[in-house]
C-alpha cells in the first residue's frame, strides 16, 4: 500500500437475535410496590381534586402508575400487580369523592366515584395484568432456552496432562 491508503475490514455479522427489551432494573416486592402505586394515587387524587382537574387526568395516571407497578415489581411477586391496581385507584379517589360530612356520605361519595369511572379502573387493571403476565411469560421462555442450552452441550473426556491426544486414539475404551 502506499502512503494515504487505508484499508478496510468488514466482518459479517452474526445472526443473533436483538437482545430483549428489559424492564426497569430495580425491583420492588409485592407489597412495596403496592404501597407506592397507593401513595402516588392517594397524591395524584389530592392533587387532581385540590386543582379542580377533571377525571380523565386521574385515570390516565392511574394507567401510569398500574403499568410502573407491574413493571418494578420482582417476577416471584408479579401476581400481586394486578392485586394492588385496584386497591391503590380507590384509595386514591377518596380524595375525590364529594358527600356530605358524615361517614355514610363519604362512602356514598366514594361509590359513587368508583362506579363512574369504572372504565378507567378496569382498563388500568387490566393493563398491570397483561404487563404481569407478559413478563411471567417470558421468564419461562428463559428458564426453558436455558434448560436447553444445558442439554446440548457435549460431555468431553477428561484432560489429563499424563495422557497425550495420541494416547487416546490409542486406548481401547
Amino acid at each position: 500500500m502506499g502512503r494515504g491508503e487505508t484499508a478496510t475490514v468488514y466482518r459479517a455479522r452474526s445472526a443473533r437475535t436483538p437482545p430483549p427489551l428489559r424492564a426497569p432494573t430495580a425491583r420492588l416486592t409485592g407489597l412495596g410496590s403496592g404501597l407506592l402505586t397507593t401513595v402516588v394515587m392517594l397524591a395524584v387524587g389530592s392533587l387532581s381534586s385540590l386543582v379542580g382537574a377533571p377525571p380523565t387526568v386521574y385515570g390516565f395516571f392511574f394507567l401510569l402508575a398500574s403499568a410502573a407497578c407491574a413493571l418494578w415489581v420482582r417476577t416471584a411477586d408479579l401476581v400481586t400487580a394486578p392485586v394492588t391496581a385496584p386497591i391503590a385507584f380507590a384509595v386514591g379517589a377518596v380524595p375525590l369523592s364529594d358527600g356530605p360530612d358524615t361517614f355514610g356520605g363519604h362512602v356514598m361519595g366514594l361509590v359513587t366515584v368508583l362506579s363512574l369511572h369504572a372504565g378507567w379502573l378496569y382498563s388500568g387493571t387490566l393493563l398491570a395484568a397483561l404487563i404481569a403476565l407478559v413478563r411471567r411469560m417470558a421468564v419461562i421462555r428463559q428458564r426453558r432456552l436455558e434448560r436447553v442450552r444445558q442439554r446440548r452441550r457435549p460431555s468431553r473426556p477428561p484432560r489429563s496432562p499424563r495422557c497425550s491426544a495420541a494416547e487416546r486414539a490409542r486406548s481401547p475404551r
